[in-house]
């Protein structure tokens, strides 16, 4: 094997012999470059050999007995050994499933610290760790031909004047999008940039997101993930990316330089472009599982170094599943749960990103007796760690075993599904009354004000990459996973297809679905909370009505520039500068229902179409429909950023969510400044008249009006 050696340095192999190596150091974990060679360290506490293996790109294997361990650390020093070089592990040790022990020297494994990965999974029997049909009978098949490679890959990056931007939460907008679907038939981004970092850098894409008004880009899973075999089998790919191999190293597909190292300075520079713009990054995080699957599931890289120590075991054998994937990591552990805490933090120290959002987080709150606990050891260290307490952290507040949401401490937010499901229902009609929308359009202070937290801690939402699109919201009464292998998704989709299930020409039933998606948009904006859009659905995305692509990397999920709704982009736009415009739609405590400061008016007043104050029994009338509220603009309870005194017109929203229209008495129009029409979602792209010089005001069927007025 030819070694990489620098000029005038020793190599690393002597002549005639294995590869030569000097003790190293037991910390940092992984591979870790110097001017003179890498250090190379990974934890298995069942071990009894650990051989580092270098290979070649012909698959050409040179293996380096690992011989010093400290604190269950195998580490070694290579002198010449250079980024760019391929490396992978092989574990000995005790073979016995019913144990939870499945240590296979067989079996080429991907360090779990690697921060670069080339290659991918080709699905092949060798990849099991028992033989075929017999669970406790080892498999001695190789699967190094099968399996991906780590990198050494060299940290230096220009950053030049990069740094957090640090947006505020209460100023924040999410855009959940997907790296390779954002651009991949962009046309104003170059070919060879389609569907990489590099193209969600370039200024075509950058320039889409700034105009619209969002603060953030949510990015769906980016860590290297596999695809899974039985997808491959059928044709399919793991598009959404929530099957994790590697949490230090950036998926290599989505790198324009390809996945030979240069997948991690190209997603840097794509976080510094973004950063450039007033972007931040937010990754979607997967810290709940990993593509080894069940026990009957390949050995990649965790299992085979210490299968016991990394995962959530049920007799030994088999996995304790609360994810639906097949296994579930064990953070109650001190290696895994140092291997998450030390990915977070790489994330943001040297790549820069802005926070995270983590897939089924509530798995990550399981400790003794399984149980989910906001007092868990992981929610303690990210409380305490000086680095991640600075980052926005997100969870999507459930698994398949528990439900959590507003149980979560308090730095974090969480996804909101109350809220969605609230919003669905009201505009198609399904209310049992408006009590709860209220408490959805105030922040949700039922779910979140306890212990202190604020209306921020919500990520509102209507739709997510998990369901519909917004387009097929309104366009499908069930979902049609025709084209995933099984009958999956959820069929709690609470949509409305208005008289035609899917695509039609009929101009009728083409103007009501669009005025409905301008109602959830515009419902989702001017509540209090944190807003996040699907990406694609400001220019009517659609999915053909498939509410579960995870497995679609074509163009069922690729969104669809040529066909992009001009209409929907203005009035998202439009919505969306409202929004920042006025900063009663962005507070950062809870309303108190009354006057505060030197206000005359209640922070937050509701009242009934006739403009009288909501009662405690119009709350809960099933039939109602109709509701007004303003939001006072000297009534801001809390000093702006800097200690300065915030201010902003009174805002008043008039909502008609019943089939016939509503005439609506606007509430105090006995003073001499009139109220000011802002938007309309009755028109294509939310245009509204101006000053409104009457006491009253007709809100069509299935409308919602915004108006302003200068504070006197």
């Amino acid at each position: 094997m030819d070694v990489l050696t620098s000029t005038g340095r020793q190599p690393a192999t002597v002549a005639g012999g294995p590869p030569r190596s000097w003790p190293g150091a037991a910390r940092p974990l992984g591979a870790t470059p110097d001017r003179d060679g890498t250090n190379f360290a990974v934890f298995s506490e069942v071990a009894e050999q650990v051989q580092l293996c270098l290979l070649d790109p012909d698959g050409t294997e040179e293996r380096v007995p690992l011989t010093e361990v400290d604190a269950d650390i195998w580490h070694a020093y290579l002198p010449g050994i250079r980024p760019g070089q391929r490396y992978g592990y092989r574990v000995s040790g005790p073979f016995d499933p019913a144990r939870g022990l499945r240590c296979n020297p067989a079996k080429l494994l991907v360090d779990p610290y690697a921060k670069a990965i080339t290659g991918g999974v080709r699905w092949n029997p060798a990849l099991t760790g028992h033989r075929p049909g017999e669970p406790d009978v080892r498999s001695d098949d190789d699967s190094a031909p099968f399996v991906p490679r780590g990198l050494v890959v060299d940290p230096a990056f220009a950053w030049g004047d990069d740094a957090p931007l640090r947006t505020p939460y209460a100023d924040t907008v999410l855009y959940e999008v997907h790296v390779k679907g954002f651009t991949r038939r962009h046309p104003d981004v170059p070919e060879e940039l389609r569907g990489t970092y590099a193209g969600l850098a370039h200024p075509a894409a950058v320039e889409h997101l700034t105009s619209l008004g969002v603060t953030a880009v949510e990015l769906l899973p980016v860590h290297q993930f596999v695809h899974d075999g039985f997808l491959v089998d059928r044709g399919l790919r793991q598009y959404w990316g929530y099957n994790t191999l590697g949490y230090l190293a950036p998926h290599g597909e989505y790198a324009a330089a390809g996945d030979t190292g240069g997948q991690v300075a190209e997603f840097k520079q794509m976080v510094a472009a973004l950063h450039a713009a007033g972007l931040e990054v937010i990754l979607d995080v997967v810290y709940n599982h990993t593509a080894e699957g069940n026990e009957n599931g390949p050995t990649l890289s965790l299992r085979g170094f210490d299968n016991a120590a990394y995962y959530r075991l049920h007799q030994g054998r088999h996995y304790y599943d609360t994810t639906g994937t097949g296994n579930s990591l064990n953070v109650t552990h001190s290696a895994p749960l140092q291997l998450v805490m030390d990915s977070l933090r790489y994330w943001v120290l040297e790549m820069h990103v802005d926070g995270f959002r983590f897939d089924l987080a509530t798995t990550l709150a399981r400790e003794a007796g399984q149980e989910p606990t906001a007092a868990a050891v992981f929610f303690d260290l990210v409380q305490q760690d000086p680095v991640l307490g600075q980052v926005k952290l997100i969870a999507e507040p459930w698994d398949m075993s528990g439900y959590q949401v507003g149980a979560f401490p308090d730095l974090w937010s969480e996804w909101n599904d109350r809220y969605r499901n609230t919003v669905r229902d009201l505009w198609r009609g399904r209310t049992a009354g408006l009590g709860d929308l209220a408490y959805r359009l105030s922040g949700s202070s039922d779910l979140f004000q306890a212990g202190r937290r604020r209306p921020t801690a919500s990520v509102n939402f209507v739709t997510a990459h998990d369901g519909f699109t917004l387009h097929d919201l309104v366009s499908y009464g069930r979902k049609h996973n025709q084209d995933n292998p099984a009958d999956d998704g959820t069929d709690d989709n609470r949509s409305e297809n208005h008289g035609v299930e899917g695509p039609t020409d009929d101009p009728g039933v083409l103007a009501v679905r669009a005025r409905q998606a301008r109602n959830r948009l515009a419902t989702l904006v001017l509540s209090q909370g944190v807003p996040m859009l699907l990406g694609g659905d400001e220019i009517g995305r659609t999915q053909r009505g498939n509410n579960n692509a995870y497995c679609q990397d074509n163009e069922i999920s690729w969104f669809d520039w040529a066909a992009a709704d001009e209409d929907l982009l203005a009035f998202t736009r439009r919505l969306l500068a409202l929004r920042r415009e006025h900063p009663a739609l962005r507070r950062r405590r809870f309303f108190q229902g009354r006057p505060v400061l030197d206000s005359d008016d209640a922070d937050l007043a509701w009242f009934r179409p006739d403009g009288s104050p909501m009662r405690d029994q119009d709350w809960a009338t099933p039939w109602s429909r109709a509701l007004a509220f303003s939001l006072a603009g000297d009534g801001i309870s809390e000093p702006g950023p800097r200690g300065e005194r915030v201010l902003d017109d009174d805002l008043l929203i008039l909502l008609n969510a019943g089939a016939e229209p509503v005439e609506f008495t606007l509430p105090g129009t006995g003073t001499s400044t009139p109220w000011s029409l802002q938007l309309d979602t009755g028109t294509p792209r939310g245009e509204a008249a101006g000053t409104v010089s009457s006491t009253t005001l007709s809100v069509g069927a299935g409308r919602l009006l915004f108006l302003t007025r200068a504070v006197s």
